[in-house]
């Protein structure tokens, strides 16, 4: 863990805050744009932790940067929105995430970007980065929000427009807009846009960020375009504290068995019995074993493991690669064993 004192909060449209950092402990590692920082609280024995994307860029000379979106009934986003103050200590972990943008200062072609709302903020990151990094690379944001006034980042955003005007094209779309084929994207809309600003398919980049379905329409639309899939990345925001309706719920798994394994971690055994309705994460850390995690939700790549004996199911997995899952790979936050004598190395 590592000390981080909060030198300034800046307030956003739309429930937005952005918070920055001094690092006290002096050791820091470097993090690369599109990664995030998982916040660690501590409320008497009970941990939790929470994830959240770098809108500062390592490549500008500016402080560390989240920004946080507050969520109605989300105990972390209110605590930070409502009772943090400049000065305060938080522990913080390294950074971590596969949503990254690895700059070339040779590179050509162009990088679009693809934001709904917040989904801006690991974007952001990104954009600043390609921009300062490399001296060819066009960048085309395309930007969804309600309203201007509702558009975190929009001023800033302006700015940068102005600094590099040649290279980076922002296309704002505000569903409040009277021209309502502009209103919101859709699937001529990427078309044209793609058209109008690639150099390259099988060179251009793409990455995006937003609600699931506003991620699928863009990576499905540009798939059939002839973009390769590994060209199209994708980060998706979501809130742990958010509660589902108990009628939306899904049934209870068939199987209710509870199974042993072994956990095998910084050089130790650890067996144990995992009840059906547990997670191996939930089960480790109710042992007070210091299990890597960070978004307890399958999106994030902070817990992944390898089955080395037995088999798990995954309730969610928006990380590992089928060919991954198939050979042993999965996240402890959302797996269940399948069978007693499942070994699994936590790497």
């Amino acid at each position: 863990m590592h000390k981080f004192k909060i030198s300034d909060i800046i307030q956003h449209p739309n429930h937005n805050i952005s918070i920055q950092f001094e690092d006290l402990s002096g050791n820091f590692p470097s993090y690369q744009a599109g990664q995030f920082l998982t916040l660690s609280f501590v409320f008497g024995e009970r941990e939790v932790r929470r994830s959240y994307s770098f809108s500062s860029s390592p490549s500008v000379d500016e402080p560390y940067e989240i920004t946080v979106k507050r969520v109605d009934n989300g105990e972390i986003s209110r605590l930070l929105h409502h009772q943090t103050r400049v000065g305060d200590v938080i522990d913080v972990m390294d950074p971590q995430g596969l949503f990254t943008y690895i700059p070339q200062a040779d590179r050509t072609g162009t990088l679009f970007l693809f934001a709904a709302g917040v989904g801006i903020t690991p974007l952001f990151s990104i954009l600043k980065t390609a921009l300062t990094e490399e001296k060819h690379t066009k960048i085309v944001l395309v930007y969804s929000n309600s309203s201007k006034e509702q558009t975190v980042f929009y001023e800033e955003l302006l700015q940068w427009q102005a600094q590099y005007p040649d290279r980076l094209h922002i296309e704002w779309i505000w569903s409040n807009t009277k021209n309502l084929l502009k209103a919101r994207l859709n699937r001529d809309y990427i078309l044209e846009l793609i058209h109008a600003y690639k150099t390259s398919l099988s060179e251009d980049l793409c990455y995006t960020c937003g609600p699931l379905f506003y991620m699928d329409l863009v990576r499905f639309t540009l798939l059939g375009m002839g973009i390769p899939d590994a060209h199209i990345k994708r980060e998706t925001f979501h809130f742990p504290e958010e509660e589902e309706d108990e009628d939306e719920k899904e049934e209870e798994p068939v199987d209710m068995t509870s199974y042993d394994v072994v956990l095998r971690f910084q050089g130790a055994d650890y067996p144990m019995t995992i009840p059906y309705d547990k997670t191996i994460l939930d089960v480790g850390l109710e042992h007070k074993i210091k299990l890597p995690y960070s978004c307890k939700s399958g999106m994030c790549s902070t817990c992944i493991s390898q089955v080395s004996q037995g088999a798990v199911r995954m309730d969610y997995n928006e990380v590992l690669t089928d060919r991954e899952v198939e050979n042993g790979r999965c996240l402890i936050c959302t797996s269940h064993p399948l069978e007693n004598g499942t070994v699994i190395d936590i790497l």
